[in-house]
């Protein structure tokens, strides 16, 4: 058994490492466990709204950043439905790399045991972790920071997960598939599509020019359950691009992302605290959840110290529940029901409403359609904006927001 600790991270994710990185800031004894080591490379892209970053004073962070950020919602066979909606907001891809070292640093050297958890037993004052290759290890609070995928954490049941899928290519192609220093956030024009990939799960491009000769490009289905295959959005994104006479040159990295946008939140009473995608922090609207780390991780840090260095008598439990209250008070909570309650609405819309409703969700100001998207908006301007997005919609998108569809004819 080695000596306990104050905390005990388990992950070696962004959402550890954010979690991981403030604790040591806060003067706590914390050790980390994890699967595989936090050195090794993230094998996803990150991308984020640089205001977000700029308001963290992080934008250092940024590998790329685009002051030209379009989406596309017309259906592409008109010159009307060939023009893009503007967003006015300049957004960025992290260096993974810098990012990774940079909370790694503010880890102050913590090493991480690499080593697979087999079983949580939860006593009074401490928990412990059980691992596969024998090793026990302690601590007055364990946070599950690993993954929506973890089997730790209780929450309760749901029928139908929808899921985000996407298949990207960072690569060089035969020409340009977006245009010199654009970000294409949403491109929804369906002319590359047969009429049985018009009937099923719609999807979109997101893409960007890096700069250099190569681009990233990814097919992105929202929210879907089942999810899409990835396969068929390999397919889409192929056919999308033969549709304008480009074909791929040459894969310098591929990507395949899937997590779960509907997860229900844990129970709040369980002795074992989460953060990242094990605490349902990806945004159901948008999918977004590094900006939400960033800002929620100091504070929930900080009660934890707080309440730790207070009472050292205090339960393993006790400590759980504070660090719940903290990272899931009731404001964000009853957002978090707004949006899962607009993501169920969405997940019934078809190809031809969805852009509908992406087109008239842009229209609404900046500051509401990004403070929705980054999950910034208090509980009373949220329900304004919702409220506003509702009024604005045209008559179909409406009906579909209340549960009701008129038949296409």
């Amino acid at each position: 058994m080695i000596n306990s600790a104050d905390v005990l991270v388990m992950g070696a994710g962004p959402a550890a490492l954010c979690i991981t990185a403030e604790l040591v800031q806060q003067g706590l004894n914390v050790q980390a466990i994890a699967s595989k080591s936090p050195l090794e490379p993230w094998p996803n892209t990150y991308g984020i709204w640089a205001s977000e970053l700029e308001s963290l004073n992080m934008q250092e962070l940024l590998k790329y950043r685009w002051k030209d950020t379009v989406s596309f919602f017309g259906d592409g066979l008109n010159k009307k439905g060939n023009n893009c909606t503007n967003h006015y907001l300049d957004y960025g891809l992290f260096n993974s790399i810098n990012f990774q070292e940079a909370l790694l640093e503010r880890c102050n050297g913590l090493a991480w045991q690499v080593e697979t958890v087999k079983n949580i037993e939860f006593g009074e004052k401490e928990t412990v972790v059980m691992c596969t290759s024998g090793k026990k290890y302690s601590a007055r609070l364990v946070i599950d920071a690993s993954g929506h995928k973890t089997p730790f954490i209780r929450r309760p049941k749901h029928d139908q997960i929808a899921k985000q899928a996407a298949y990207g290519v960072v690569g060089k192609f035969t020409s340009a598939p977006v245009e010199k220093n654009r970000f294409v956030l949403m491109d929804f024009r369906p002319d590359h599509l047969n009429a049985k990939q018009l009937s099923e799960p719609p999807s979109f491009l997101y893409a960007m020019d890096l700069g250099d000769g190569s681009y990233f490009v990814e097919e992105t289905s929202l929210a879907c359950a089942p999810p899409v295959s990835f396969e068929s959005l390999k397919a889409r994104l192929n056919s999308r691009l033969s549709s304008k006479g480009i074909q791929i040159e040459e894969i310098i990295h591929e990507e395949h992302c899937l997590f779960p946008m509907n997860l229900p939140l844990p129970y709040r009473d369980q002795p074992l605290l989460a953060f990242g995608g094990s605490a349902s922090m990806v945004h159901p609207a948008s999918g977004y959840l590094v900006g939400s780390l960033l800002r929620r991780a100091p504070s929930l840090a900080k009660e934890i110290a707080k309440v730790i260095k207070k009472d050292q008598r205090i339960s393993t439990s006790q400590i759980a529940r504070k660090g719940w209250k903290t990272l899931w008070n009731t404001e964000l909570v009853q957002r978090h029901r707004l949006y899962q309650f607009g993501l169920q609405r969405l997940l019934s819309f078809d190809e031809s409403l969805l852009r509908s409703f992406f087109d008239t969700f842009f229209k609404l100001p900046k500051e509401d359609w990004y403070g929705y998207l980054t999950n910034t908006l208090p509980l009373p301007r949220l329900f304004i904006v919702m409220l506003k997005l509702f009024s604005i919609a045209p008559l179909k998108v409406r009906l579909g927001m209340i549960g009701f569809r008129l038949k296409n004819k």
